[in-house]
């Protein structure tokens, strides 16, 4: 066991190295375009050494060097105090909010629907095909409307994006609880038949305990899934605040660091989301007698 732990630690701190250089070397070909033309229009004398420290010092690059995303990220989370509009505590904190919100209604909405589909036959043949339909619509178009839409009405703030976050999140919910629901094994449903166990009783003994791991992994893509619909809804919404303003900010004003700074904090994020899931799914099994 221990030797499997440190085998994936050095795979994964390799693939980080590897990455981190590549990532250096595309900074420096990016960036070399500009500060060439630079060099060229005030006859600045230079080399390549001196190429490779300016592409990773420049103030707008193209393509940031991964220390000044670092440094923008430390500046941003620890430099200013958490209510300030410049700190990305602040920010991701709204988007957060959002993410969460749009979660637990496309949890509540997959799994109600997953329930209605496998015990009602028609709402299997009528709703389940509109449900796949759904997905085929572009996030990115429905954004637009339901902000227009929910704001004619008065509806503005955390819910319209709670709402887009929930449109994403509750497919693979529904998805992954129809296909757990379904997965007992016939012997065991006749068995339940022969107790003379009641729908409901069939449902919780039985449906349900075998559909939590088909329902913890359709979570850990939702609450990812959520988070990018959060951020998408506040890009049309011309929000203040959040990680989607962050990143709108970033390209109007073409601060390019800001921009990946505000991305890897997405990332931590959603990462972090995840591993929650993770150590909730464990605790679930756990207390059900399953061995994770």
């Amino acid at each position: 066991m221990n030797w499997l732990r440190t085998s994936s630690f050095f795979s994964i701190a390799a693939v980080l190295a590897f990455t981190t250089v590549i990532w250096y070397g595309a900074a420096v070909y990016l960036n070399s375009d500009v500060l060439i033309d630079k060099y060229e229009r005030k006859k600045i004398d230079w080399n390549f050494t001196k190429l490779v420290e300016d592409s990773w010092a420049m103030k707008r690059p193209i393509m940031p060097a991964p220390h000044q995303i670092m440094l923008d990220m430390k500046k941003s989370i620890f430099g200013y105090k958490i209510s300030s509009k410049r700190s990305l505590v602040y920010h991701g904190w709204v988007t957060i909010s959002s993410t969460l919100v749009g979660f637990a209604m496309g949890a509540v909405l997959g799994i109600l629907l997953a329930v209605g589909i496998v015990h009602v036959s028609t709402l299997n043949k009528s709703v389940l095909p509109w449900i796949i339909a759904s997905q085929t619509i572009p996030i990115l178009a429905i954004a637009p409307m339901v902000i227009v839409v929910l704001g004619a009405i008065g509806v503005t703030g955390l819910l319209p994006k709670a709402i887009i976050s929930a449109y994403l999140c509750f497919f693979p919910i529904a998805i992954g609880m129809v296909k757990g629901l379904r997965s007992p094994d016939p012997m065991h449903l006749d068995l339940m038949k022969t107790y003379n166990a009641s729908k409901s009783q069939t449902f919780y003994k039985l449906r349900w305990p075998t559909s939590t791991p088909f329902l913890f992994a359709s979570f850990k893509v939702s609450i990812a899934i959520s988070l990018v619909g959060a951020i998408v809804g506040e890009l049309p919404a011309g929000a203040r605040a959040g990680l989607g303003a962050r990143l709108l900010t970033g390209s109007y004003y073409g601060q390019t660091v800001q921009i990946w700074s505000a991305l890897f904090v997405a990332s931590i994020i959603a990462g972090s989301f995840v591993f929650l899931m993770t150590v909730m799914e464990s605790k679930v099994q756990k207390r059900m007698g399953v061995q994770a």
